[in-house]
Parts: C-alpha cells; structure tokens; sequence
C-alpha cells in the first residue's frame, strides 16, 4: 500500500492547526479557556526569562490575546488543575496526566541515586539533609530554598544542600511545587498539592508509554518516532517505534510522505484519520504575529525549517559579539509562513517596546501594508507587556534599507 503524500501547504496548515495557531480566538477568555488551550498543546513551558514576556505567557497570549495571567496562577495554584515537572524542560502539565509521570519519578530517583554530583552536592550528611527538609515541610508547609539556612551559593546551580534535597525530592515525585513566589518555586508535600485520585493512580509502564505516544502523536498530526519520543520526553526513541509498529498493525495511524518547504519528502506517522484532519484545519490568520523563543511550534528547529524553511536558533547564550541577531529574538508568523524575527525588549519602568531589529526572510520586501500589520502585531505585544509605546521606527527603516 502506498504512503499518502501530503504537500508542504497542507502540512503546514494541520501543523499549525495542532499547535492552535489557526483560528480565531474568543473575546470572553476565561481561565476555563486557559486550561482548554494547555490541554490541546500537552503543555506549557515555563522560562523565568522576562526581556518581553516569560515564555508560559507569551505562549497562550500569541494563540489568545485575551489571555490574562493570572488564569495560569489560578489554575496551577488555587485549582490543582495543573502541575508543575518536566517535559523537555519545566513544564506547567494538565493534572490528570500525573500519574504517567510516577514512571519518569521512579526514573529520576534510580539516577539520582547512581549521580555523585547530587550526592556531593548534598554533603557528607546527605540522607539527615533529606529527613531534615521532609520534617520541616510536613511541620511548616510549603517553602522556598530561602527559607533554609544553607542557600549555597556558586558551584552547581548554586545550591546548598537543602536546595538540593528539595530539587531530589521533587524530581523524585515525593514533593511538589505549590506555587511558584515571583519565579521562585515554593515546594510542599506532594500529598498536599496533587489530588488523591491523581496521586494514587497506578498506570503501568505499557500503559504510560501507550498514552505517550498516543498523546504525542494527536497533538502533532504528523510525526516521526524521534519526534513522538521528543513530545513528552517519557519515551526512549526505541518505545516509540516499537509502538509505531504495533498502531501500524492495529491501523490506529498511517504512514505518510510529507513534503517540506524545500521540496523534498520525508517518511512520517498520521493518525489514520489524518485526510479529515487536514480538511478540518482551519486556516492560519494572515496578520502578523510574534511567537515566544520558546513556542512549541519551532521548539524542534530541524522540524521548522524541514516544514518552513525557517532556521531559527535562539542566542541567549552565545556571545554578544558571535550573535547574528540578538539577545532575545522572536520569530514573526504570517499565515502559514515565518516570514521574519525581530530582537525586542520591553522597558517596563518606561513603558515601551524597543525593537532594535527587524530581519525579514529572504524574498521577503516590508511594503506598506506589512510594515502597518507588523506594527499592530508590536501594538498588540505592548499593550500585554505594559509597554504601549512602541519604539520600531529605526529598525524599520533598516528592515526597509533605508
């Protein structure tokens, strides 16, 4: 049987479909709203980096510019809607997906026990530290690393033994993260945080791996077993194709050929009603939007340039002088193409929204009506930044080469 091929336009369309970058978004946003979206992405990634946005915000706020923050504190704090772990990185998570993540604690205990880093880091009293933190979280309730005398500074991560036993603790699954104060983690009990039902489930290890995969591959639309594996990181490489092999067998998914933006076609997986899919997505909105570094959408750079042609790399760590763009630059959507990037920075205390500059694709000229949808879409960024006064004339005039 023949692969069904899909061409780079429809690629694109369901890619951003599934990543709810199509479509228009209510004006009435309620945190109801809020949880609805994380759940359709898996996720929403947490960065404390603030030169616009943290990354948690600018996420939901590019796919509902009626997002308000206080929607995701509610949801992770008041609510234990969601909770807070890794996935690639930290991660806010819906709550019901928790107990597939007592696998990945199991893990991370096993490592943990394995590292002599962390059990140098704990120092020569590492197991009192342990009984230590757990008696003061059971007597006090929730705390902070500040809150222990041994806040350790430099080193690794600059933390002190306490810091450490917490972090054990939670990547273990025995703590949780309350809340977070500032960008600060408060950690308590994981008894105290995550509901019963959740905290008592007992997937088993086929079980997880099946739902990951599962998950991974509904939120994407079209994937290869890296990048199934990559979704959740709950996976090894080796889960997902075996996985891939049975759901070929029991038709739950379809392999296809997918064109990228080059021409060329790579073999991927589809849920099998992948042709429906791809005639329900919705068109993406021709107006310019900025996206997060961090958006979900180009967190695999191989796969947004293989489906966009867009290399986009993030150069927060590289030297000031080896930058090709800047600090903290952030990609421009239109329609159904990356069309640029822009390095920006909001000054709070002056209420305004510097770009200090504009870099257009190749093949892309900055006309009249797309410098005008591009300064809405910097207006739009500065009213949710409080930074209304938008400071872009002379990095358009670049953009324009004058």
């Amino acid at each position: 049987m023949s692969r069904l091929k899909i061409g780079n336009r429809d690629a694109r369309r369901l890619f951003l479909d599934h990543h709810v970058l199509t479509g228009g978004s209510t004006s009435a946003y309620q945190a109801a709203d809020t949880l609805a979206l994380v759940r359709r992405l898996g996720f929403v990634q947490l960065d404390s980096v603030n030169t616009v946005e943290r990354a948690h915000h600018m996420i939901l706020f590019s796919r509902a510019p009626s997002y308000r923050r206080e929607h995701l504190a509610a949801l992770h704090h008041d609510e234990a809607s969601l909770f807070e772990h890794w996935t690639h990185d930290a991660s806010l998570i819906p709550m019901e997906f928790y107990p597939h993540w007592r696998h990945r604690f199991r893990a991370a205990k096993a490592r943990i026990e394995a590292n002599p880093r962390w059990q140098e880091r704990s120092g020569p009293e590492g197991e009192k530290v342990l009984r230590d933190v757990r008696k003061r979280l059971r007597r006090e309730g929730a705390l902070m690393a500040r809150d222990f005398e041994d806040k350790g500074a430099g080193g690794w991560w600059g933390w002190g033994p306490s810091k450490t036993a917490l972090e054990m603790l939670w990547r273990m699954g025995e703590v949780a993260i309350a809340r977070r104060d500032g960008f600060e983690k408060v950690y308590d009990l994981a008894e105290r945080v995550i509901p019963e039902e959740h905290r008592r489930a007992r997937p088993s290890e086929a079980a997880t791996k099946d739902w990951a995969c599962r998950a991974a591959l509904d939120r994407l639309g079209l994937a290869t077993p890296q990048e199934i594996a990559a979704f959740w990181h709950l996976v090894s490489i080796a889960d997902a194709k075996d996985w891939t092999a049975k759901a070929l067998k029991r038709k739950e998914i379809v392999e296809v050929s997918v064109e990228g933006a080059d021409g060329a076609w790579k073999a991927a997986f589809a849920p099998a009603g992948i042709e429906a899919r791809i005639a329900a997505a919705d068109e993406p909105p021709a107006e310019a939007r900025f996206l997060s570094p961090f958006d979900p959408a180009i967190r695999d750079r191989k796969r947004a340039e293989r489906l966009f042609g867009f290399d986009y790399r993030i150069e927060i760590f590289v030297p000031e002088k080896k930058r090709r763009y800047g600090y903290y630059v952030l990609p421009l959507l239109e329609g159904d193409r990356f069309t640029g990037r822009a390095d920006v920075k909001a000054h709070r205390s002056e209420g305004r929204l510097e770009v200090k500059g504009l870099w257009l694709e190749p093949g892309v000229k900055l006309t009249k009506a797309r410098e005008r949808d591009i300064r809405s879409a910097l207006e739009t960024l500065g009213r949710f930044t409080g930074t209304p006064e938008i400071d872009a004339g002379a990095a358009l005039r670049r953009a324009r080469g004058g």
